[in-house]
C-alpha cells in the first residue's frame, strides 16, 4: 500500500474506538470534559457524546482533539533510553494518536530507517490490515476501560511504504504511562 493511500485511509476513517481512546487520555492528563470542550471550541455535551460513542467526529477533528490534549510534557528520558538502547525490536507510541516517541536500533533496522526519522510521526497511517483489526478489537476487549489491560498479542503481515517497512510476525502491545499520566504503548515483536 502506498503512503498516500495510507494517509488517505487515516484522513477518511480516523481512529477505532475514538471515544474511549479520548476518555482514557483526557482522564490520564487530568482534563475535565468542559476544559477540553473549551480548548476545541465545542460544548461539553459534544465531548460527552464523543466519549460515549454517540457521535464520532471527522478524522481532522480527531487529530485536533489529540493536539489539544497536548504533547508529552514530561521528559521521561529514562523510559526513552530503555527503549532506544534495547536489543529487542521495540518501539513506544503515544496510545491515543500512535505518535512515535522512541524506538530501538533493532526496530530501526527492521523498518529500514534511521533511529530518529519517525519520531513524532503517527504510525497509524502505516498500519497493516491486521494492526487495524487488532486496534478495532480493543474496545470489545475492554482495553480502554482498564487502567492496565493485559498485553495484546497478534500476527501481522508485511507492509512496505515509502518511509517504513513492517515485517510479518507477532506483535505484542502493552500499556505504560509516562510520568505526566499520558498512556503510551510499548510495541514489541518478533519477525517471521
Amino acid at each position: 500500500m502506498s503512503v498516500l493511500r495510507a494517509v488517505n485511509r487515516l484522513e477518511t476513517r480516523g481512529y477505532p474506538g475514538f471515544g474511549k481512546r479520548v476518555k482514557r487520555l483526557r482522564r490520564s492528563v487530568g482534563f475535565k470534559q468542559a476544559h477540553l470542550a473549551e480548548l476545541l471550541q465545542v460544548d461539553q455535551a459534544t465531548v460527552s457524546r464523543w466519549e460515549r460513542g454517540g457521535q464520532t467526529p471527522p478524522p481532522e477533528t480527531q487529530q485536533a482533539v489529540f493536539a489539544a490534549l497536548g504533547p508529552v510534557r514530561a521528559d521521561d528520558s529514562a523510559l526513552r533510553r530503555l527503549v532506544t538502547s534495547s536489543s529487542d525490536c521495540v518501539h513506544l507510541v503515544e496510545e491515543a494518536s500512535h505518535r512515535c516517541l522512541a524506538y530501538s536500533a533493532s526496530r530501526a533496522r527492521d523498518w529500514k530507517t534511521s533511529q530518529s526519522a519517525l519520531l513524532g510521526v503517527s504510525l497509524w497511517q502505516f498500519a497493516t490490515d491486521e494492526i487495524q483489526a487488532a486496534e478495532a478489537e480493543l474496545d470489545a476487549d475492554g482495553w480502554w476501560d482498564m487502567h492496565t489491560p493485559a498485553p495484546k498479542a497478534f500476527l501481522t503481515s508485511e507492509a512496505v511504504h515509502d518511509r517504513i517497512r513492517i515485517s510479518a510476525g507477532e506483535i505484542i502491545w502493552e500499556r505504560l504511562y509516562l510520568s505526566d499520566g499520558t498512556p503510551v504503548r510499548l510495541v514489541s515483536g518478533s519477525r517471521h
